[in-house]
């Protein structure tokens, strides 16, 4: 993704890895017709198709927002170091992040809030980075945002975590344990995070919208400057799939009905209104807009993207 401007604000694209799943591994349930119809659309950046079947192509990355003095970045991928067994591509790995995010012209220092959109494994994980043998803070001098909802959520499954089975964790939260151990608990205990609920904004131009489904507490980013706007969707929508069919469900929400209900609400709202969309695991060009075809919604990436 190019650089993009919003109003006064600049926003860039830190990508972590992008990684090729199959639609059984994505959705509980898809029309394979469907999926072939909407290639002409999706190829090559989203999804492309060979004798094997079809690949969806999933991003895992942050955005990086600077504007009126300030540097925030909206989710922190998987992560270095981190143990991720059940997922391999997750697992122990070592990634040049941050020489990436140095290559953009800005220090680990440099960013002053971290917004962590839900608390699942791949949007914390560079939350922190292993110093002799410590999990300390990826950002010194940021204050990390965490949704109230699911901090409480997630704190008390991992305060009950000796009366549930381990091997049978909820969809989306697979070496849940670890994550919550490596990447939340040394923020909390640095005392650099707030615990936010609805009404949280960083001046009159960034805000947060609650948008339920994928996890209970999960927020979008609202980026509002000079007539322009954005937002930063998370997982609200994994895939420009989701656009065309909402009622779709992945194996990673936690609430499916009411992620649909979430997202379809969102998508008929954002509809040709030209407000642009940075979705979390959007891949190729990424920064785009939710617009109207005969019969359904696609989701068209911009042309400067």
């Amino acid at each position: 993704m190019k650089p993009q401007k919003i109003g006064d604000y600049s926003v860039r694209k830190l990508v972590e890895v992008v990684d090729y799943l199959s639609p059984e591994f994505a959705f509980i349930e898809y029309d394979e017709f469907k999926c072939k119809d909407y290639l002409k659309w999706l190829s090559p950046y989203f999804m492309t198709s060979s004798i094997e079947g079809i690949n969806l192509l999933f991003s895992f990355h942050s955005f990086v927002i600077e504007g009126n003095n300030k540097t925030i970045l909206i989710d922190t991928c998987i992560g270095n170091h981190k143990e991720r067994g059940a997922l391999p591509s997750w697992h122990n790995q070592n990634r040049p992040y941050i020489d990436n995010l140095r290559s953009m012209g800005i220090e680990t220092k440099d960013i002053d809030y971290v917004m962590c959109t839900h608390l699942h494994a791949d949007h914390v994980g560079w939350n922190t980075q292993l110093i002799d043998g410590s999990w300390v803070p990826t950002f010194p001098n940021a204050k990390y945002i965490f949704s109230n909802i699911d901090y409480q959520k997630h704190d008390l499954i991992y305060k009950n975590r000796s009366k549930l089975n381990d091997q049978n964790p909820q969809p989306g939260e697979g070496d849940f344990y670890e994550s919550w151990e490596d990447s939340i608990i040394p923020i909390i205990n640095s005392g650099k995070y707030e615990l936010v609920d609805y009404d949280f904004s960083i001046d009159d131009s960034l805000s947060i919208i609650h948008t339920p489904g994928h996890t209970p507490g999960h927020y979008c980013v609202n980026l509002k400057s000079r007539g322009e706007q954005a937002f930063f969707t998370g997982d609200m929508m994994h895939h420009p799939l989701l656009v065309s069919e909402p009622e779709w469900v992945t194996h990673f929400c936690l609430d499916p009905r009411q992620s649909s209900i979430t997202r379809k609400k969102f998508i008929d709202n954002n509809t040709d209104n030209g407000a642009i969309i940075f979705a979390a695991h959007f891949a190729g060009p990424t920064a785009g807009q939710i617009t109207n075809k005969p019969g359904f919604q696609i989701f068209k990436s911009l042309d400067n993207a």
